[in-house]
């Protein structure tokens, strides 16, 4: 016969096991999830949009066809959940660079054009990917949905640095288009970079943007 202390504690062993297991369920769903945006980025950098299959994604995830309808039932929700996953990575990233900038200015301007550059986010297959959406976006408004708010959220992020950095170091600068030519200094480099440049590299590109702050804010940055 079990002793009343080792009774209650199977009791509540035995109540904490559905929990457990349904922890357990929903890891995995989120792991298959994982697997399979991964694999479509893959394949956005390999083959581009339109030759992007579930038959491609499933294969390179090493996944049944049959779980990648399961999690995402289409190509078009699994490819908006893929452009979903990158620009959440990407704004949870350049928001940590600033985090671990500081309060100065100048540095957290720095660090979030170094973000820009950033192995985990500058890379190929994640350019290729990018580049594959960006080609589609024109014609799939939900894609510009998708991304418009967070680039507002950005371009005004980096409006507010240049205005700081203007009024601090009394740059006869307009803070709105010095923060577009910024953004679109970088997106160029971006570009260069998923084009294979033979005389881009992530470093030139990053010494570039840093030149351009030097000749935008000579005072704060050399």
């Amino acid at each position: 016969m079990l002793e009343p202390d080792d009774d209650m504690a199977r009791t509540a062993a035995a109540a904490q096991q559905p929990d457990q297991e349904r922890r357990g369920r929903k890891a995995s769903r989120e792991t298959r999830r994982f697997q399979l945006i991964e694999a479509t980025i893959d394949s956005l950098a390999r083959r581009g949009y339109a030759e992007t299959t579930l038959a491609d994604v499933a294969d390179g995830a090493g996944l049944s066809r049959g779980i990648v309808n399961f999690h995402f039932e289409s190509k078009d929700k699994l490819l908006v959940a893929t452009l979903q996953f990158m620009a959440d990575e990407y704004a949870a990233h350049w928001r940590a660079a600033l985090e671990r900038a500081g309060d100065d200015h100048a540095a957290r301007l720095a660090a979030l054009v170094a973000a820009d550059f950033d192995r985990a986010i500058c890379n190929r297959r994640k350019l290729a990917a990018w580049c594959a959406f960006w080609g589609e976006a024109k014609s799939r408004p939900t894609y510009q949905t998708l991304c418009s708010g967070r680039d507002r959220v950005y371009q005004a992020t980096i409006i507010d640095l240049c205005s700081a950095l203007i009024e601090s170091g009394n740059y006869p600068l307009d803070a709105s288009k010095t923060a577009l030519a910024l953004n679109a200094m970088l997106e160029g480099l971006w570009l260069r970079l998923m084009m294979d440049s033979e005389d881009t590299t992530r470093d030139a590109a990053h010494t570039a943007a840093k030149a351009m702050l030097v000749a935008l804010f000579p005072k704060h940055f050399s």
